[in-house]
């Protein structure tokens, strides 16, 4: 893991090391779990309310498959951390962000300045997702 970790989060950094999702359901006390890609998330639903942090693992930057972990969680309700791990391109995080991902551990370093011009590009959205951001088809229609 990289020794840079982004954060969009006002809580303290959860220092746990995520354990397999295997190892973490196989354990009662365990805070912290990764995902790795295809693995599916929706075994984490009942067990959201004691999870601080979820890592997804991005090993490729063409292997989306996290990006639907990320936003089954935050639909489910999960609250914690959710960090986006591995090979993480400063244009994906914005597309994260709104799946869910609050945290990123990439790989490669991140320049901050063409992060914050990725975060800042579009004022208005054209889907729903797992943020806060209302479509603005539905603004235009209600």
């Amino acid at each position: 893991m990289t020794d840079t970790i982004l954060r969009f989060r006002d809580d303290e950094l959860h220092e746990e090391p995520a354990v397999t999702l295997d190892s973490f359901l196989g354990q009662s006390n365990a805070t912290a779990v990764r995902i790795e890609s295809g693995e599916d998330a929706r075994v984490l639903l009942p067990h959201l309310e004691r999870l601080a942090l979820v890592e997804v693992s991005f090993p490729k930057f063409r292997d989306g498959r996290g990006y639907s972990s990320g936003r089954i969680l935050r639909e489910a309700g999960y609250k914690g951390e959710l960090r986006a791990q591995g090979d993480v391109l400063v244009d994906q995080i914005p597309l994260m962000r709104r799946c869910g991902f609050d945290s990123f551990a990439p790989e490669a370093p991140v320049d901050t300045a063409t992060l914050e011009a990725s975060l800042a590009r579009y004022d208005h959205v054209y889907q729903a997702a797992a943020d806060a951001h209302v479509p603005v088809w539905k603004r235009r229609h209600g």
